[in-house]
């Protein structure tokens, strides 16, 4: 399925690009943020975006402005903040009608989640991150957690059991403590790509799709 270039304005960061992908059957539309190291073109935003779609849900993607511009160091949280909101606001012009829920791949995720957490994004119903980085790697810690406390939308947490930026023992707590908001659904032997090693007896597009349908299923949820 093919993708449409968007513009994206972010006040004064200026414009970034975007790609929609909406599938006719399309019943949401998921605003979907990169990571910090690759962008939206990446091979595996757009694995994302396809599986989604195959699935009947539409994506959005997009770039944070030091994306865009070709610089590696992330930008601060104030301006992702604002690159998530005007992306929402963009997805809810394009995709109007459809459900938007918003998210994204570990950095894309967590800027998401802190921008709903200061102040509701306009028409979302909830978020979804793949792979949220709960603390950086070899560091292990609950900090980058607190602000979820602040959000009343349903979350989905779609984690590998070997996330190195996301040890099992602090976010199950983390979970359970958000109630009923949160749901998390553990791929087994993945880790924060989702990637698994040939030792476990799994691939990774068997990963991939496990993970595709357990964002439907919850989707539904949302949706409805």
């Amino acid at each position: 399925m093919k993708s449409t270039e968007r513009t994206i304005e972010v006040g004064k960061s200026g414009s970034v690009s975007a790609l929609l992908m909406r599938p006719e059957s399309a019943r949401a539309c998921y605003v979907f943020a990169h990571g910090a190291g690759a962008g939206m073109r990446h091979a595996s935003m757009e694995a994302i975006a396809t599986g989604l779609a195959e699935r009947g849900i539409a994506t959005l993607r997009y770039q944070f402005p030091y994306m865009e511009k070709g610089g590696k160091r992330p930008d601060p949280p104030a301006v992702a903040h604002a690159t998530a909101r005007a992306a929402v606001a963009e997805a809810g012009r394009c995709c109007a009608g459809l459900k938007l829920i918003a998210g994204g791949k570990s950095f894309g995720g967590r800027m998401t989640s802190q921008a709903q957490a200061a102040a509701p994004l306009d028409g979302v119903a909830g978020l979804a991150f793949f792979g949220f980085p709960l603390h950086p790697a070899g560091k292990p810690s609950n900090e980058r957690a607190k602000h979820l406390s602040d959000i009343d939308i349903p979350m989905l947490f779609l984690q590998g059991t070997r996330d190195a930026l996301a040890e099992l023992s602090l976010l199950r707590p983390v979970v359970k403590g958000l109630g009923g908001r949160a749901t998390l659904h553990l791929a087994d032997a993945a880790d924060h790509s989702f990637h698994v090693l040939k030792s476990s007896g799994r691939n990774d597009r068997e990963v991939l799709t496990e993970i595709f349908d357990a964002f439907s299923t919850w989707a539904d949820r949302v949706v409805r």
